[in-house]
């Protein structure tokens, strides 16, 4: 019935700022840009894979993201990495700081965490 994630939705605060980050740091390919007038919002599609995408919103005055630990509704973004080490390297070369590499206990695979420009978890996970 359902197949796989389709796309993802983030609303950020400085819209620039979140593209830079997710376009440029992230490589994420812009699909398309739409500047929506009668919302003064910006969607920026983006390719994360051959399946699945984020869709980047802008909104004027979005609330502000629960930030409390395991705050009711999505935990994370979770990005499967061949390499963490080196997705690490490159993401602190970009002055994104990343949590230290730690070992899922049921699967034994490696994992960690960074945040977006708006402090969205989002985490790396060695397949």
């Amino acid at each position: 019935m359902f197949n796989q994630i389709d796309h993802i939705a983030i609303i950020c605060s400085d819209y620039l700022k979140s593209k830079h980050f997710y376009s440029e740091v992230l490589q994420f390919k812009i699909i398309e840009e739409t500047y929506r007038e009668t919302r003064d919002s910006y969607k920026l599609d983006l390719q994360v894979s051959s399946t699945t995408q984020i869709e980047l919103f802008s909104f004027p005055n979005p609330p502000t993201r629960v930030d409390y630990p395991e705050a009711c509704g999505l935990r994370h973004l979770a990005f499967s990495v061949d390499d963490i080490e080196q997705c690490i390297a490159y993401l602190e070369s970009h002055n994104v700081v990343c949590e230290p590499i730690r070992m899922d206990e049921l699967t034994g695979k490696h994992f960690t965490f960074f945040k977006d420009p708006d402090g969205l978890p989002l985490e790396l996970y060695q397949s």
